[in-house]
């Protein structure tokens, strides 16, 4: 027999807390046939369209409110289904990360999508895929109004009455079998290492494991159900701790960083805790069921069970997970490259300009590197070598590239999303200011690399002729002039394929920024500074002086260093592999293009018209804008990723970024004296 909660007819309140009467167990072969119809019935025609699914499950929900008949079936339906089938894998292992290693879950994804595992009848997630047998349910699942959920759960008022032997021992095994992993897991390396007192790190992961095995114990011995109740109690006690263990090491991880194991670990472990509450919620026989908490259950499974097999959601869970890693220390290069007073404005600029200088230069050096006749690999690897040096110096002369912007501030923006309590909302109005001041230095760093590159890389081509006589490109024959004419229409949105190489640029930017994050992380997380400082061939090797220096270079460059020649590499090789593979696969930067648009110009005797001209710095122009959308894009949303940001959370902030826009437009243009969140009201 099983008991579950009645609902008392009172208004249109549906209580949590309901008095119980007992059903038989008989309900048909015809249950599975019942839920399946019952959900077609809320199913929207299109999944995306859930105003249709609310509407139909409310004309359900009033049915199954108004008809006992109706009621009283689907609780049938319901506990037949919990009675017939094998709960354990569905509270066990749906929904949770699995222990499987990144290679061994991919190849296991890959061979189900094109032949799906065999799923026992005698199996609950069998009767899951059965009810939600299209892929898309979870869409409308999650879509609809989370309360109507809670509505419907309360109104079976699900409650499991303890006299179901075969129900109870699949719980309680549950239960056993997610203690046990909770306790290994919080074992294992990556959660003890941050504590001082290793005792102190075990001993919640350990105590909840004991306390379970105490109930189970007194379960077994048929103790009273009241001390079986404070034990379960307890249990819930020490869960949370283990709760607060998990947020002070993810707290540590802007200071000590983080791995990818580590965060794998915390949250397969917030998972399996989360699981836990929901058996514990069940067992305590307190007539009392949590639906919140259900019906966030329901539909991570249901959403699981549709998407177990996809490949693209996979790579997305990890790259969340690699997030975590990175965009933290990713983003604290990216806080010198917001402007908030015009001083740093001005300064930006000038910073900029410096870095103008160097670009010019690397410039000039690639268009020469072109001229000599290599094979296409080397010669790919000179233009590597040639950027990466020029953007370590950029680097170390504290210069600016524009575009390597983007990569690094998307974290200080979705930084404005943090909160320092749960449940409070983002400050959405100074995140609006964030993006003002993103704007305006973006546009000085801009302003200063193109006010240096065209003028600067145009007399520097001029400087080249007038001592050897030759330009770096042109010249006096038809196929000099149509070669420095080129670099011109390499530049033309509709003459060439210039908009989808600035696209392929500005992943490079923004994987570039990804790496230099990596790095970072790694430095910091793996104690590389400390590992120097103690390495005994080292300290033999240089002096204490240079010992410092090394070190000091290592813990506040080395992200940037490797970063830098990555973004070398990937802009200079990319043409290599384009004629390779015969793809057309290039690059186009907003300075480079510049610089090459003046050698081009220099080279043709500025044989051109103005329209072509123009023509040609739009290209340039629309180039910038493209490095900057596509890296900016892909940052941001690695950065709300590592926080569990979902944008669509938050409707309003284009509406308050727009009337700011209208507001104070100069704002995104030129720093303002002041500007405070409560102007923008």
């Amino acid at each position: 027999m099983l008991r579950i909660t009645k609902k008392k007819k009172e208004g249109t309140e549906l209580p949590v807390k309901q008095q119980a009467v007992v059903l038989p167990l008989h309900t048909g072969n015809r249950s599975l046939e019942f839920l399946v119809e019952l959900i077609k019935k809320i199913r929207p025609d299109n999944p995306r369209n859930i105003e249709e699914a609310e509407l139909k499950f409310k004309a359900v929900l009033y049915q199954v409110g108004q008809e006992r008949t109706s009621l009283f079936s689907l609780r049938k339906a319901l506990l037949s289904q919990f009675v017939k089938t094998n709960i354990v894998t569905a509270l066990t292992e749906s929904g949770i990360v699995s222990s499987r290693g990144f290679v061994q879950e991919l190849q296991s994804k890959l061979k189900h999508k094109i032949l799906p595992a065999l799923q026992s009848p005698d199996n609950f997630l069998y009767v899951i895929n059965k009810i939600f047998y299209k892929k898309s349910d979870h869409i409308w699942v999650e879509g609809i109004d989370h309360e109507l959920w809670k509505q419907f759960f309360e109104m079976l008022g699900i409650q499991i009455n303890l006299t179901e032997p075969a129900l109870i021992k699949q719980l309680q095994q549950s239960l056993q079998l997610l203690s046990y992993r909770i306790t290994t897991l919080g074992l294992e390396k990556e959660m003890t290492h941050r504590y001082d007192n290793f005792e102190d790190a075990i001993y919640p992961f350990l105590e909840q494991n004991r306390l379970v095995n105490e109930y189970l114990l007194a379960y077994e011995s048929g103790k009273d159900a009241q001390t079986q109740r404070i034990l379960l109690g307890n249990a819930t006690e020490a869960l949370h701790n283990c709760n607060q263990s998990i947020q002070w090491i993810r707290d540590q991880r802007k200071t000590y960083g983080t791995s990818l194991a580590q965060t794998y670990i915390l949250t397969r472990l917030q998972q399996q805790i989360n699981r836990l509450f929901i058996i514990i919620d069940v067992l305590d026989s307190d007539n009392a069921l949590n639906t919140e908490r259900f019906a966030n259950y329901f539909k991570t499974v249901v959403h699981n069970e549709n998407r177990k097999n996809s490949v693209r959601e996979f790579l997305s869970e990890n790259t969340g997970y690699l997030a975590y890693q990175i965009a933290e220390h990713g983003g604290r290069t990216g806080e010198r490259y917001i402007s908030t007073t015009r001083r740093e404005f001005w300064k930006m600029f000038w910073s900029a300009a410096g870095g103008g200088v160097i670009i010019s230069f690397i410039g000039v050096v690639k268009n020469l590197l072109g001229k000599m006749k290599l094979a296409p690999f080397w010669q790919g690897f000179l233009y590597s070598t040639n950027y990466s040096l020029g953007f370590i110096l950029i680097q170390d002369t504290g210069s600016t590239l524009a575009t390597k912007q983007p990569a690094y501030t998307a974290n200080n923006v979705a930084s404005s999303f943090d909160v320092e309590k749960i449940g409070e909302q983002p400050d959405l109005r100074n995140l609006a200011i964030t993006v003002a001041r993103v704007s305006r230095t973006q546009l000085a760093s801009f302003a200063g690399n193109l006010a240096v590159v065209f003028p600067l890389t145009y007399i520097l081509a001029f400087l080249f002729f007038e001592i050897t006589g030759t330009k770096i490109v042109g010249g006096n024959t038809p196929e000099q002039f149509n070669a420095a004419h080129k670099l011109l229409t390499d530049q033309q949105p509709f003459h060439s394929l210039a908009l989808l190489y600035a696209c392929f640029t500005g992943f490079f930017l923004f994987a570039s920024g990804l790496i230099a994050g990596y790095v970072e992380n790694y430095v910091v997380y793996g104690k590389i500074g400390d590992r120097l400082r103690s390495l005994s061939s080292f300290k033999n090797t240089f002096s204490e002086k240079r010992r410092y220096k090394i070190i000091h270079y290592i813990e506040n460059n080395l992200g940037a260093l490797i970063g830098n020649i990555a973004l070398g590499f990937f802009l200079g090789m990319a043409g290599f592999f384009g004629k390779t593979f015969g793809l057309p696969f290039d690059i186009r930067h907003i300075t480079i293009s510049a610089a090459n648009t003046a050698i081009g110009l220099f080279g043709m005797d500025n044989a051109i018209s103005a329209k072509e001209l123009w023509y040609t710095i739009a290209g340039v122009f629309s180039i910038g804008f493209l490095n900057f959308a596509v890296s900016f894009s892909l940052a941001f949303i690695v950065a709300v990723k590592s926080r569990g940001i979902h944008l669509k959370e938050y409707p309003e902030f284009l509406g308050i970024l727009w009337r700011y826009i209208k507001k104070f437009p100069r704002d995104f243009i030129k720093a303002p004296a002041v500007r405070t969140a409560s102007q923008l009201k």
